[in-house]
């Protein structure tokens, strides 16, 4: 884990990027300097004295030249329901926390489910800097919930894979059977198989991609997102089960190797 700095970031902007989903941006140039793929920060909200306990977030974005990070969040409960009235607040943020995406690959798939498409983003950005080719396969319930749809073609050039469960963008249905198509066909710049496999979502696609990945023979990680309340390690609150025994997402985590997790 990188060495954590507590920092006071203002909201430079929190607009709408979907059905209940926003993107904040905040002006963190310690955190923005340090944060790798796959690690979050944990921010203490003005205005929620009530709710004494830090809430986690992933880290969408970022930019290191400008001193700036993005979460992207979903009204999910009390706390994220109001935080779209938040703007230009100071917060307080603990970060980076976790550990990052494994990078040591020739050809990777990137799988996100709904929100957990904004996770992967920071790494498709550094598989394209080291020119290692990777494709993406995006899921959601409806088009308008594909997170970051537009940035991830933008990325890659031409479009993500993508599916919804009502059809109304992409392959109707599961993204599940996208993976399949994938792994079957291997990489589309050069049908070369896949020698990584990234997911996040929520539990039960990254259980079925793993084993997917299991079957394939394909190295998988996957990004346990627990509710967690001191973010430190400290709580025990995020324990997820493994092969090894229970295991910290805040700090063991929250990448895994699929193969040892306990679905």
């Amino acid at each position: 884990m990188s060495q954590l700095v507590n920092e006071s970031a203002r909201i430079v902007s929190n607009e709408p990027e979907g059905p209940r989903l926003h993107v904040m941006v905040l002006e963190s140039p310690l955190i923005a300097s340090k944060i790798l793929p796959g690690q979050f920060v944990h921010m203490k909200l003005p205005e929620f004295e009530s709710h004494i306990l830090r809430r986690p977030f992933s880290v969408y974005a970022r930019n290191a030249d400008a001193g700036t990070l993005e979460i992207l969040y979903q009204e999910v409960g009390t706390v994220t329901r109001l935080m779209p009235a938040l703007q230009g607040s100071v917060v307080e943020m603990i970060g980076p926390i976790g550990n990052t995406w494994a990078t040591d690959c020739s050809h990777a798939l990137l799988v996100g489910g709904g929100v957990g498409a904004a996770p992967l983003f920071m790494l498709a950005e550094t598989l394209k800097a080291a020119a290692i080719p990777f494709d993406v396969v995006l899921g959601a319930q409806t088009k308008s919930a594909l997170v970051a749809r537009e940035r991830y073609a933008d990325l890659l050039g031409c479009e993500p894979c993508c599916a919804t469960d009502d059809g109304s963008y992409g392959r109707a249905g599961f993204c599940t059977s996208l993976v399949e198509e994938r792994l079957a066909e291997g990489c589309l710049a050069d049908n070369e198989p896949y020698d990584f496999l990234a997911v996040c979502g929520p539990e039960p696609l990254m259980k079925i991609v793993a084993n997917m990945g299991a079957q394939a023979k394909v190295r998988t990680q996957v990004s346990m997102e627990k509710r967690m309340a001191c973010g430190v390690g400290a709580c025990l609150s995020c324990v997820v089960d493994t092969v090894n025994g229970k295991r910290r997402s805040c700090v063991d985590g929250p990448i895994f190797e699929a193969e040892e997790v306990v679905w």
